[in-house]
């Protein structure tokens, strides 16, 4: 009997999204070392931000008024932005295959 590897639990502080990341890569692409829980970690952390910035962007809308009555960005765009760059580089860091690994054979070759 071969006992399977318990799959790591997301970190606390991470909302929704980011748990369910965690969980999906986990699942998909087995990874359980260290330097790839961290970089998946970053990545999930960074998604739950983008989250929290697009529900800012959506209540306050893209432009907002600064303290002189001007319109300026609002500063959740860029926080969205940061957050977006930072998820895409933790997800090209992992070097995640396309295809996930399978615990059963593929699909057979057709025409």
């Amino acid at each position: 009997m071969q006992l399977r590897p318990k799959k790591p639990n997301p970190p606390g502080h991470l909302a929704d999204a980011g748990r369910k990341l965690w969980r999906d890569v986990v699942a998909e692409y087995a990874v359980a070392d260290a330097a790839g829980l961290q970089l998946l970690a970053r990545a999930a952390e960074c998604l739950d931000r983008i989250r929290a910035a697009q529900a800012a962007i959506a209540k306050h809308g893209e432009v907002v008024t600064d303290r002189y009555g001007a319109p300026k960005l609002n500063p959740a765009c860029n926080l969205e932005k940061d957050a977006r760059n930072g998820f895409l580089a933790a997800i090209k860091a992992l070097n995640l295959d396309i295809e996930p690994l399978r615990d059963r054979p593929g699909r057979p070759g057709g025409w």
